[in-house]
């Protein structure tokens, strides 16, 4: 891996690797790791060849959420400013990457940490890992895009709840509610994620990204509307290499070899 000490990142077969990397700090997230971020996944949807990215961190956390160190000074920034400059772009990018992106969550995910990974397309977690609303404990509300999706992912009784006690969830609590997809044994954690990462930039990654698209509007959307779009994104799903590709391998028995195009 390579890039600033703070922030990992690395391209190898299609998968880009962002690693949170200031572990003495559990990954808490100040400025220049904020900024990276936005930049790396920026850097993602335009290079063809990343085909899925994975986030994930060093060390026993994988992510603390704001580095509250760097907002506590005299010459701070707001609170508000930090959300707006810093975390709201790097959901909006998440979400808007036309590629898959699985959050790989390796240890605790706090705060602004843990929507951060509820945002990705696909979570999965160690067993030893936990996440955490941790923003009531210090008076704030969460940020991030947790308003957002948790309730989406796992209700609104359980969101509230979660919420406002700050009470922690184990992964194996995560999934049993449906806020997470997967977790794995911590011993073939790594090798699992990356197992799941490397069979998503494998495949026909346009129809992925026309189905995060979908998935994007149909928060807002009614029947009748999702139904139009899906008519639509259908449409242009048919008309692409990897379609075509698909359909051929199948009729000739053989595995496909999917571009993403």
């Amino acid at each position: 891996m390579s890039d600033s000490p703070s922030l990992l990142f690395s391209l190898d077969g299609g998968v880009a690797t962002i690693c949170f990397n200031r572990p003495q700090v559990f990954n808490s997230v100040n400025k220049e790791v904020a900024l990276a971020l936005q930049q790396h996944l920026r850097e993602c949807q335009q290079n063809p060849a990343v085909r899925a990215v994975l986030l994930t961190g060093t060390g026993k956390a994988f992510c603390a959420g704001q580095d509250l160190a760097e907002i506590t000074g005299p010459e701070s920034p707001e609170v508000a400013e930090i959300v707006e400059k810093l975390y709201n772009p790097i959901v909006e990018l998440i979400r808007g990457v036309e590629k898959p992106v699985v959050a790989a969550v390796n240890g605790v995910a706090a705060g602004a940490g843990a929507n951060l990974a509820l945002a990705c397309d696909i979570v999965v977690a160690k067993e030893s890992a936990s996440f955490i609303q941790a923003f009531s404990k210090i008076g704030l509300i969460p940020d991030s895009a947790g308003t957002f999706f948790l309730p989406r992912l796992i209700g609104m009784q359980r969101a509230s709840a979660l919420m406002m006690t700050g009470d922690k969830v184990s992964a194996a609590e995560a999934v049993q509610m449906g806020m997470i997809y997967k977790a794995f044994p911590d011993e073939t954690f790594e090798q699992e994620a990356q197992a799941l990462v490397k069979k998503l930039a494998a495949m026909p990654t346009k129809g992925l990204a026309y189905t995060k698209q979908l998935l994007n509007v149909s928060f807002s959307n009614d029947l009748t509307q999702q139904l139009r779009y899906e008519a639509d994104f259908q449409l242009r799903a048919g008309n692409t290499s990897d379609y075509r590709e698909g359909v051929a391998a199948f009729m000739e028995k053989r595995q496909p070899s999917f571009t993403g195009q």
